[in-house]
């Protein structure tokens, strides 16, 4: 097979990549802001429940969640969630994400000094105003470095979804690579996730930049 031809087909595979990725965001990222509140809750069995859930996503392999979300309703209960793959890796990939993103929220609301929550108080904001317009923006700018460290596994990681048939790139270097008996596709394949993380940590970088302005 040609170079040429097996990069359009390793594009084709790249958009389901895109897909996971994007999606994986889309939803993890609140979601992981949400557990982060949960586990910071002062009700104790709220805190503790939502802590254990996440001790089990981010102690257990991200390809067991997969298999578990996609197989899982079936054999325990005869149904099965859709027959679209993607439906199934968004949702495994959300919740284990949403696991690590909380523990980093958590870690950088808990890194705030008090006297930022004290100072509101005088200026007459509430509890709900002092988070989202004085913390969360302090706080989304120390934890930046850590999220980019999350996402750019999350464009390797995308990778897993071949583990439940869902064709991205991988899945479609994998099948080019076992027809063609070479090793060719896989470097093409890692040029283009190295190409993907690239374009991340750039772009994450610039955000970085802008976002300096919250610095105390």
């Amino acid at each position: 097979m040609a170079l040429s031809t097996m990069i359009l087909k390793m594009l084709e595979g790249f958009e389901g990549t895109c897909a996971i990725f994007f999606l994986t965001l889309i939803f993890s990222l609140p979601l992981g802001l949400i557990v982060a509140l949960l586990r910071r809750s002062k009700i104790t069995i709220v805190s503790s429940i939502t802590k254990f859930c996440i001790s089990i996503l981010r102690g257990t392999p991200l390809m067991l969640q997969l298999i578990a979300v996609a197989y899982g309703p079936y054999y325990l209960f005869g149904i099965s969630i859709s027959r679209n793959k993607l439906i199934p890796v968004v949702i495994a990939f959300a919740i284990n994400y949403a696991a690590y993103f909380a523990e980093i929220y958590r870690s950088g609301i808990d890194s705030m000094p008090i006297g930022q929550y004290e100072a509101a108080e005088v200026l007459g904001y509430s509890k709900t105003q002092t988070f989202m317009k004085i913390i969360l923006p302090q706080v989304v700018r120390r934890i930046l470095p850590s999220m980019t460290n999350e996402i750019v596994t999350l464009v390797k990681d995308t990778s897993l979804a071949f583990t439940i048939s869902y064709v991205e790139m991988f899945t479609i270097g994998k099948q080019i690579a076992n027809s063609q008996t070479s090793f060719v596709p896989f470097i093409v394949a890692g040029v283009f996730y190295y190409a993907f993380n690239a374009i991340v940590a750039f772009v994450m970088g610039k955000v970085e930049k802008k976002m300096n302005y919250y610095d105390i």
